[in-house]
């Protein structure tokens, strides 16, 4: 299942979940600012990040500015428990599943929560250079996988 972490006042995250919703993937949002995160999320977000804390905290955050912290000169759990006290200090959307993460909304990059038949339908439909019929084939995936769940009734 994949997570998007959010905040509602960010246009980024609006994107990435309108992007989510017309490809009819299945997504739990966890707005920053409702939902408490805790050191599981945290940690699920870490397995992913190549770069560490690097790739989800933004440095450039109020609070991050305010408290004058250098991420370098802090431990695992102070970091993990001043994300945990500040959420705002994570860039957003981070959205992340079993195998990914992607932080920030990136329209090509997104891609890679498509489902993998859709994936290899819309590879084998449309050339590299030319993409003209991508809707053609989401309207043509989703109608074959309407027409399964209902003969599964």
């Amino acid at each position: 299942m994949i997570t998007i972490y959010t905040t509602p006042s960010c246009s980024s995250c609006r994107k990435a979940k309108k992007w989510l919703d017309e490809h009819k993937v299945a997504y739990e949002e966890k707005n920053l600012f409702n939902h408490r995160i805790d050191d599981t999320d945290i940690e699920k977000m870490l397995h992913h990040a190549e770069n560490g804390f690097d790739d989800i905290i933004s440095t450039r955050s109020k609070v991050f500015k305010e408290q004058e912290l250098e991420v370098e000169d802090m431990s695992v759990s102070e970091l993990k428990n001043f994300i945990i006290n500040h959420p705002s200090v994570l860039k957003r959307p981070i959205i992340v599943d079993a195998k990914r993460m992607q932080v920030g909304y990136n329209d090509e990059e997104i891609r890679v929560f498509i489902p993998k038949k859709l994936r290899e339908m819309i590879m084998r439909e449309n050339s590299e250079a030319d993409f003209t019929h991508y809707e053609d084939t989401l309207n043509r995936y989703f109608a074959a996988l309407e027409s399964e769940e209902n003969d599964k009734e």
